[in-house]
């Protein structure tokens, strides 16, 4: 028998569910495609199958790498990161003299990810919001340039902070013991929140274009709706109660907390990259993911789900 197969059914029940209902999803995203392909203008729908087809992509490979094991998995968060934090400086107006201390902020992500690995939550919390970002004002002054310091120096530490140690918290859900989630284990808390993540960022989407009318921020994103942000939020949150039982250790009541801190913190994600995107002058962060534009644009609500989900999973059960 292969072993992948194996690998599938020693999952628990819930997760092999979870699975099937994410590519059912898929499925139903491509049949739509297809059907709308006579309807829709040809640059509209080039781009809807790209990001269709990009879908497919990331949930086959986020699945396969969650199906191998904690080491892949740790390996692929810590891959993402050093991508998240490489677009970054892409888009940064970064000094020419800053490189020693790019390269070494690139250097840290595997020591980041080495705490994890060993279960070290004391040096995991601090490392990066503590140690590092003490380093790095210090590492430019090293360098003898005071024109940009602090530019530079809040620009770098802002960098690391949302692609590396955000993102590392979706890591670290892996590393909690699986007894206290018999439901779905540690696979169950990363795709209930990866799920409810890029869910609210669709229910926010289609709400906004139903019956969005009033703008909340237009000068940073002039999409955002009062309909499509409480839209969004409110669907999220029931989601997110009747998941809660199947793939987490929290309650229905608990459930409905997380889908409402999920909802609205992946609002402030997305906008908050808009914001960035905004002040650089720029339209996507990158084009490495097709349709969907960077790695950035990909991750941005993300960044502040993945973390506020951890600790409010953290502090209740574990």
């Amino acid at each position: 028998m292969d072993l992948s197969f194996l690998l599938i059914l020693s999952l628990p029940a819930s997760i092999q569910y979870a699975m099937l209902g994410v590519l059912l999803l898929l499925v139903a995203g491509s049949v739509a495609e297809r059907l709308l392909a006579s309807r829709m203008a040809a640059d509209a729908h080039r781009e809807l199958r790209q990001r269709i087809n990009s879908w497919w992509v990331m949930v086959g490979v986020i699945f396969v790498v969650l199906i191998i094991g904690r080491f892949a998995s740790l390996v692929f968060f810590a891959v993402l990161s050093f991508l998240a934090l490489r677009e970054f400086f892409s888009i940064l107006p970064v000094r020419h003299t800053d490189r020693r201390v790019i390269l070494a902020l690139y250097l840290m992500i595997p020591l980041h990810y080495y705490w994890i690995a060993l279960e070290w939550y004391g040096v995991f919390i601090i490392f990066i919001p503590v140690y590092l970002f003490l380093f790095i004002p210090f590492a430019l002054l090293m360098l003898g340039e005071t024109k940009g310091f602090i530019r530079s120096a809040t620009s770098y530490q802002w960098a690391v902070m949302t692609t590396v140690f955000a993102i590392s918290h979706v890591a670290y859900l892996l590393i909690l013991p699986g007894d206290t989630n018999p439901a779905g284990g540690p696979i169950g808390l990363v795709l209930y929140l990866l799920f409810l993540t890029q869910f609210n960022d669709v229910a926010q989407y289609l709400w906004g274009k139903t019956l969005g009318k009033r703008k909340i921020v237009p000068k940073i994103s002039p999409n955002k709706t009062w309909a499509g942000f409480l839209g969004g939020v409110s669907t999220t949150m029931a989601l997110g109660m009747v998941l809660a039982p199947w793939l987490t250790p929290l309650s229905w009541f608990e459930g409905l907390g997380a889908g409402l801190l999920i909802g609205v913190a992946g609002f402030v994600g997305d906008l908050t990259v808009s914001a960035t995107k905004r002040d650089l002058g720029i339209k996507d962060t990158g084009q490495l993911i097709p349709g969907h534009g960077g790695v950035l644009d990909r991750t941005d609500s993300l960044m502040y789900t993945a973390p506020l989900f951890f600790h409010f999973v953290y502090y209740l059960k574990y």
